[in-house]
């Protein structure tokens, strides 16, 4: 690897996928302020909705994740529409 060409705060960073709590070690430039023990080690952690080990297009899975109520807020808009 070149070096200078890399930003100061250029480290290890797990990312946590909260749908499903999997975490994987990657080099990031990400800020954060939580961390997180991986593999014995002390880390920082930057938390995702969703990662490939979740998302269904790499399980081959349909599942729904919705965190932040989006479907439900769309249902309840699309029903009052259906009884007028």
């Amino acid at each position: 690897m070149k070096q200078g060409i890399h930003p100061e705060n250029y480290r290890p960073v797990v990312f946590k996928d909260m749908s499903n709590g999997d975490m994987f070690l990657t080099r990031s430039t990400c800020k954060t302020t939580e961390t997180v023990e991986f593999e014995g080690e002390e880390y920082p952690v930057v938390k995702i909705e969703i990662s490939s080990t979740s998302h269904p297009f790499y399980t081959g899975k349909s599942k729904l994740v919705d965190t932040a109520g989006r479907v439900d807020k769309f249902m309840n808009r699309y029903a009052r529409s259906q009884k007028k």
